[in-house]
C-alpha cells in the first residue's frame, strides 16, 4: 500500500528513549521516573491517561522540547504532560497508523496533536504547550518494561502527508448484527485505492442522532482529515444522519452534495430524495453517503477528485501554489511591503 513501508533501517534501532514520565492527575506536568511498565491496550501502569481509549501513551520528540528550551524556558522532562521523550527519529514525518517499537513495547500512532478546549496548568507553567501541535499519541499493542536508553524503531511508516480517514456506518440493522455492512468496506477500498488514504477509524452506529453527532465530534477531535458516513440520508423516519451532521458542522459545502445527487440522478430519479450533506468541522471534511453499496461508491466517486484539494486547504496549505508564485507579498528592506510583479498572462491564460 502506498504511504506505508518498512523503515529504511530494517529492524535496526534508529532512535532512543530519553525520558519516562508519569502523573496521577490530568492537566498537570508529569514527573520523570526511572522505569515504567507499559500494559497492552491500557498504557503506562499508574498513569492517569492510561485506559481503554486511543490515547494511552503520549510522546514528544526531544528536538521539540529543545526548541522550547532555546526560548529560555527551564523545562524538566514531563513539562508538557508527555509520557515518553524520544530522540533520533524524524517525528514530524510520522503519520497516524505508524508503528513504533520501543524496547519490547509496540505502539501504534493514533493521533497527531490534540484539541485543548481550555488552558491547563501546563500552559501556565511553561508559557506555551507544544503537545497540541507536535504531540504523538498511541495505543499499546504489546506491553513490556521500559528503561531510558531503549532503542526506538519504526516498524511501519505512514507519511504525515497521507490522508487520514474515518468511516462511520449508520444503520440500525448493521449495528445489531442483523445485516452485514457492505458500503463501509467498499468506501474504504475506494479511498485507499484512489487517494491512498489511510483508514484510521471505523465505527458502526444505530440511527440515533446524538450518537452520530458525538462520533463526528470525537473523530474531528482526533484530527482526521476526512469523515465519511454511510446510511441514514433518505426520508424514512429513522434517517437522521444529515441532521446529526449539521449539528456539528462549522460550514456546509453544498456543492459536494449537489454533485453527488446530480451524478446519481442520471441513473435513477430516486437520487433526488437524498438529503446527504457535506461540510467542514474545524480541520475535518465530513461527507454523507447513502447506505447501499452501489449508491455509496457512485456518490463518493463523483466528488473524489475534489477531496485532496479540500484536505490541503483545511491543513492550511496554499490553495493555488502554482499560481500564487507571482502574487506573493515580500518585505522590503524598509520594512514596508510591495506586491511582486503579476504574471504576464491574464485570467484566461492568454498573453
Amino acid at each position: 500500500m502506498r504511504g506505508t513501508l518498512l523503515a529504511r533501517r530494517n529492524n535496526m534501532a534508529n532512535g532512543r528513549l530519553m525520558h519516562i514520565c508519569i502523573s496521577d492527575r490530568k492537566g498537570v506536568c508529569k514527573h520523570e521516573i526511572p522505569s515504567a511498565v507499559i500494559v497492552a491496550d491500557h498504557g503506562m501502569k499508574d498513569d492517569v491517561h492510561a485506559g481503554v481509549w486511543h490515547r494511552q501513551v503520549s510522546l514528544l520528540a526531544h528536538v521539540d522540547i529543545e526548541f522550547m528550551r532555546a526560548k529560555g524556558l527551564n523545562l524538566k522532562p514531563g513539562a508538557f504532560g508527555e509520557n515518553l521523550v524520544i530522540d533520533g527519529i524524524d517525528a514530524d514525518e510520522l503519520g497516524v497508523g505508524s508503528l513504533l517499537k520501543i524496547g519490547d513495547v509496540l505502539l501504534e500512532l493514533t493521533q497527531i496533536g490534540k484539541v485543548c478546549h481550555t488552558r491547563c496548568a501546563i500552559y501556565y507553567s511553561t508559557g506555551d504547550c507544544i503537545m497540541p501541535r507536535t504531540g504523538l499519541f498511541a495505543r499499546v499493542l504489546e506491553g513490556g518494561e521500559l528503561l531510558p536508553g531503549a532503542p526506538v524503531e519504526i516498524l511501519r511508516f505512514i507519511s504525515r502527508s497521507t490522508i487520514q480517514a474515518a468511516i462511520i456506518t449508520v444503520s440500525d440493522r448493521c449495528a445489531t448484527g442483523q445485516m452485514i455492512d457492505t458500503a463501509g468496506p467498499a468506501v474504504a477500498s475506494l479511498l485507499n485505492e484512489n487517494l491512498h488514504a489511510h483508514i484510521a477509524w471505523t465505527a458502526t452506529l444505530p440511527d440515533e442522532m446524538d450518537r452520530i453527532s458525538e462520533a463526528l465530534k470525537d473523530y474531528t477531535d482526533r484530527r482526521v482529515d476526512l469523515i465519511v458516513t454511510t446510511g441514514g440520508t433518505g426520508i424514512s423516519p429513522r434517517d437522521l444522519t444529515p441532521e446529526a451532521t449539521r449539528n456539528v458542522l462549522d460550514r456546509e459545502l453544498p456543492g459536494l452534495a449537489e454533485a453527488m445527487r446530480a451524478t446519481s440522478a442520471l441513473r435513477t430519479p430516486n437520487a433526488l430524495l437524498s438529503r446527504a450533506v457535506a461540510g467542514v468541522r474545524r480541520e475535518t471534511l465530513i461527507v454523507n453517503l447513502p447506505g447501499s453499496l452501489n449508491a455509496a461508491v457512485e456518490n463518493l466517486s463523483a466528488i473524489l477528485a475534489a477531496i485532496p484539494h479540500a484536505v490541503k486547504m483545511l491543513r492550511g496549505e496554499s490553495a493555488h501554489p502554482e499560481s500564487d508564485t507571482g502574487r506573493v507579498i515580500a518585505p522590503k528592506s524598509s520594512d514596508l511591503y510591495q506586491l511582486q510583479p503579476l504574471s504576464t498572462h491574464n485570467a484566461l491564460g492568454n498573453p
